[in-house]
């Protein structure tokens, strides 16, 4: 259904400049892609050529943005974010599920549902499970023996949740995700590798959301712990006994070895790697492919491999980068110091 303008800017709480407030939207899309009829957004200076170059009808533009171009501009206080209203207006409407238990859902014994649970085909819940209300479980998920799951979760297909794992209100882990898998702890003893038992569980905070094939590990005594509003990318390792604090981001491919603590606010781009015991205080931000192998103070900014601040990390670079124009340089003082030393030596 199309939306005017006047309607788009009052739905995000923006201002409407050198459009007609009538003239009706269709869609949402990118600069690059929108049509004359779509809304499109700019959130960063480096698409300012792309910008110009829209066949977009209008664009969600900064509340400062003074370019002039030819799309309609509504200005907000975050482009991004309204972008993001206007894809939610044009969205189809979201998959529902209806409460209930499917015939082939397996139920052990003592497991409590709350009000309007929906049980997908093919799920498994073992005894003692305690659901919350208005939770999804997707089909052929596994809930293991004694776990708790907090309100309006949604567990995607294909989910595994081990025994004793609890999971707070509003989260949302995507297929694939296995959470309390054994901790990967073995001692040395008699010429082989003896399992130690891996006894603690995986403890889950409200708002947690749970990318697809991530492998969060149960602790080999207390709990492994993903605090509140925490977002883990997909294909995340995180092992053992690790805390990661609230509202932190962890990106694709990252891996936390066992017992690494990290605080609130962190971010850990694709492919971080994380060594073991280390702790990162809060608001640190680690670029990606890094390598940490040490404790970071708060509010710092670490790249490469072995990690260090961001400034080092570059300086380094930069002096390797002229290792060529060094070697030369070296390499013609050589030359012209051997010439010297034989023409002050003739008999040599």
């Amino acid at each position: 259904m199309n939306i005017t303008l006047a309607e788009l800017a009052a739905l995000t709480g923006g201002a409407l400049e050198n459009g007609s407030p009538d003239f009706a939207i269709s869609g949402a899309a990118s600069l690059a892609e929108a049509t004359s009829t779509q809304v499109t957004f700019f959130g960063n200076a480096r698409y300012l050529p792309a910008l110009r170059q829209s066949k977009a009808a209008a664009a969600f533009v900064p509340a400062d943005f003074a370019e002039p171009i030819a799309p309609a501009l509504i200005k907000v206080a975050n482009p991004t974010l309204a972008f993001e209203k206007a894809l939610e207006r044009f969205a189809p409407p979201p998959v529902t599920y209806a409460p209930g238990i499917h015939p082939t859902a397996v139920l052990g014994p003592d497991v409590t549902l709350g009000e309007g649970v929906s049980i997908q085909p093919y799920a498994v819940i073992e005894s003692g499970v305690a659901i919350g209300p208005g939770t999804v479980i997707g089909a052929h998920v596994f809930i293991g023996q004694d776990s708790t799951l907090g309100a309006g979760c949604h567990i995607h297909p294909h989910v595994t949740i081990r025994e004793r794992a609890s999971i707070g209100a509003r989260v949302v882990i995507h297929s694939g995700t296995v959470i309390g898998s054994d901790g990967f702890g073995y001692e040395f003893a008699g010429g082989r590798h003896v399992k130690i038992p891996q006894t603690g569980i995986v403890q889950i905070d409200d708002d947690v959301e749970i990318g697809a094939n991530v492998t969060i590990d149960r602790a080999r005594f207390g709990r492994t712990w993903i605090q509140e509003g925490t977002k883990i990318d997909n294909l995340v390792q995180i092992a053992h006994n690790v805390v990661i604090g609230r509202h932190s981001i962890i990106v694709a491919q990252v891996g936390i070895s066992g017992s690494s603590k990290l605080g609130q606010y962190v971010t850990l781009a694709g492919q971080v790697g994380v060594t073991g015991h280390v702790e990162i205080a809060d608001r640190v931000i680690v670029a990606a492919q890094s390598g940490i192998s040490k404790d970071i103070p708060a509010g710092e900014v670490w790249w490469g491999t072995p990690a260090a601040p961001m400034r080092e990390t570059k300086e380094r670079l930069a002096y390797i980068n002229r290792l060529d124009k060094l070697n030369a340089r070296v390499r013609k003082l050589e030359q012209e110091l051997d010439a010297k030393g034989k023409s002050s030596n003739p008999e040599t």
